[in-house]
């Protein structure tokens, strides 16, 4: 509370004055009533009314005694001689509390997923400009990652002609491929078959792909092994595989009865690998199978997952497949027995990052793109003539294919029989949400 000269009023004619103000813990509140000057009672009840004093607890509420004025005549010309400020609030706000919404109740079929974006902000490592190249450059902040080199053993130089996109007769296969700063592949378990209690290392960042990759340690033999990281797997977590079957001593601790939502409670952990008829329906799960036997072949890539929203009944011979949803809307049926590792890919803010500047495209082992309209006629089907356009011709690949309209390469006596429901395609227009 502040009292200046402003917050005196003229009161018949003369300035008021409060020569000394002190603050202490009487145990009366109702000093106003002792105060023998009629003004200085008016001045002390409509300071108290500006600070809200009766609305605070009497725990909280200042104690304000006011003494009298040592010179019993007034005085023409009286000034404020102290001022009182507090350091703390005044007033008690309640704090809002949100209401703990219900919980959903776990249907058989997992919902699709929600169409809204996300309020969930996120933050990318922005750089100074110093130079023109760093000016747009973004990155992902992955502050957690290792510094050091790779695990040699499971290392492999990326070496040879295959680096510029050619075969093994030297003709190129892939376009635009060629350069690139000297790598090396790291050799990633998809299979996951080995059982067993794993203990993960550190992160590491793989140039061979988008995710990043775990370093792990069998407890039991201490062999290594590299895997696909999941988002928010630390070093020193624990992960295991159950594709060989449920350990003799989970199984123990469940009375010797598979119970699923027992069995669901103890495996599904972020990380864990379990064959699908295992996962429990609604899950996000990455690095999924086709076929059992065989490794992951999708869900592969940084921030993608798929859901498991249905699983017919196994235990009387019923279907031997599960049926995922993809990122992309395609809903297909897998193998009841192929893998699936619990949890969505590491690095999913991958696809905001920016390059910055067209020498890093060149670091990553990518060339240019030329456009067909800018080749000759012998190189493109859009090519030659004069000036700049392509003539009355449909837009085609340089092979002749058509490249735009949806046109369809499958042939329709051969369907993919995998498929339940097919992706949206919206002939790269922007998908209705």
């Amino acid at each position: 509370m502040w009292l200046s000269q402003s917050a005196s009023p003229n009161y018949s004619g003369q300035h008021l004055n409060i020569q000394e103000i002190e603050l202490e813990h009487p145990h009366t509140t109702n000093h106003h009533q002792h105060l023998v000057n009629p003004a200085l009672r008016w001045l002390f009840s409509l300071a108290t009314r500006s600070i809200g004093y009766s609305n605070l607890p009497a725990m909280l509420q200042p104690r304000l005694l006011l003494r009298k004025s040592q010179h019993s005549a007034p005085c023409k010309y009286l000034s404020i001689q102290q001022t009182i400020s507090r350091s703390y609030a005044t007033i008690v706000e309640p704090v809002k509390v949100d209401p703990i919404p219900s919980l959903a109740t776990t249907a058989g079929f997992a919902p699709p997923p929600s169409t809204e974006k996300s309020s969930a902000t996120f933050a990318m490592r922005t750089y100074k400009p110093r130079t023109p190249g760093v000016r747009h450059l973004k990155r992902p902040i992955n502050d957690h990652l290792w510094k050091g080199r790779p695990f040699l053993p499971l290392t492999f130089a990326k070496k040879g002609h295959g680096k510029g996109g050619r075969n093994n007769s030297g003709r190129v296969t892939i376009r635009h491929r060629g350069g690139g700063h000297k790598r090396r592949i790291r050799v990633v378990d998809f299979a996951r078959m080995t059982p067993g209690p794993h203990t993960v290392e550190r992160i590491e960042h793989d140039p061979g792909r988008s995710a990043h990759i775990a370093f792990l340690n069998e407890e039991a033999t201490g062999r290594k092994s590299y895997i696909v990281a999941s988002e928010g797997m630390r070093a020193g977590d624990v992960v295991q595989s159950y594709r060989a079957g449920i350990p003799k001593d989970l199984l123990d601790s469940m009375g010797g009865v598979v119970d699923p939502g027992v069995l669901a409670a103890k495996t599904a952990w972020r990380g864990n690998c379990l064959p699908l008829h295992m996962v429990p329906v609604g899950t996000m799960v990455y690095c999924v199978g086709s076929s059992k036997e065989r490794g992951a072949v999708f869900c592969r890539s940084a921030g993608t997952y798929a859901t498991i929203i249905s699983k017919d009944d196994m235990a009387k011979g019923g279907s031997k497949h599960v049926q995922v949803r993809l990122q992309s809307g395609e809903i297909r049926k897998v193998s009841k027995d192929a893998c699936a590792t619990i949890g969505v890919a590491s690095n999913p803010h991958f696809q905001h990052r920016q390059l910055g500047k067209a020498g890093r495209k060149r670091w990553l082992n990518i060339r240019p793109t030329v456009r067909g309209l800018a080749m000759n006629a012998a190189d493109h089907p859009h090519g030659g003539g004069r000036g700049k356009s392509k003539g009355n011709v449909d837009p085609v690949s340089p092979w002749g294919m058509p490249a735009k309209g949806g046109y369809k390469t499958r042939k329709t006596r051969n369907p993919n029989k995998w498929v339940v429901t097919p992706r949206e395609r919206n002939h790269g227009k922007r998908r209705v949400k």
